[in-house]
């Protein structure tokens, strides 16, 4: 449990970094992208485990935005976990491909 509390602050350092709103592409309707809605998602992502529906519900409403956090090197870390494909599929949320 040590761990869980540097983890989480540099999580939140780094979301907090990111609060200017990120724009989905214009398909999507210039949906804004806060990476901080996802807060709930970081203890599945981190550590492992079910995510909670929250959690699941906060991507499927910023699917769009996903390649934005994918592509952020600050953010990368955090999406591009083996957790975090899991937590995608358990989400039932596609992974996206991202150009």
């Amino acid at each position: 449990m040590k761990f869980t509390t540097p983890m989480f602050i540099t999580f939140v350092i780094v979301a907090m970094s990111s609060l200017s709103p990120a724009r989905a592409t214009e398909a999507d309707c210039f949906a804004e992208c806060f990476i901080f809605d996802l807060i709930t998602c970081f203890p599945a992502m981190t550590f492992g485990g079910d995510p909670c529906k929250e959690c699941c519900a906060k991507l499927v409403e910023q699917k769009s935005c996903l390649c934005s956090y994918i592509q952020d090197p600050m953010l990368s870390i955090f999406s591009t976990s083996p957790n975090a494909a899991k937590v995608l599929a358990a989400c039932k949320v596609p992974v996206p491909t991202c150009s």
